[in-house]
């Protein structure tokens, strides 16, 4: 299994973190896209779905967001 990080642009104009664990880059794209349908009201318009960083899930795996560069 492995733990991915994506970066999504939606509606336009709200950018959104996706963490997904999965088997496969096509199952975790798929699941990011689920994930991201189910929690908005209206089904949200998905601009763009990047993957940013993948990691192998051993006994642990992180990733920071939201963290300011400077």
């Amino acid at each position: 299994m492995k733990l991915y990080r994506f970066e999504a642009r939606v509606n336009r104009d709200h950018d959104v973190a996706v963490i997904v664990v999965a088997e496969s880059e096509n199952e975790a794209f798929d699941a990011a896209e689920v994930e991201l349908e189910k929690s908005y009201l209206k089904t949200p318009i998905i601009e763009e779905l990047s993957l940013m960083d993948t990691r192998i899930v051993a006994k642990q795996a992180a990733f920071v967001i939201g963290y300011d560069e400077n």
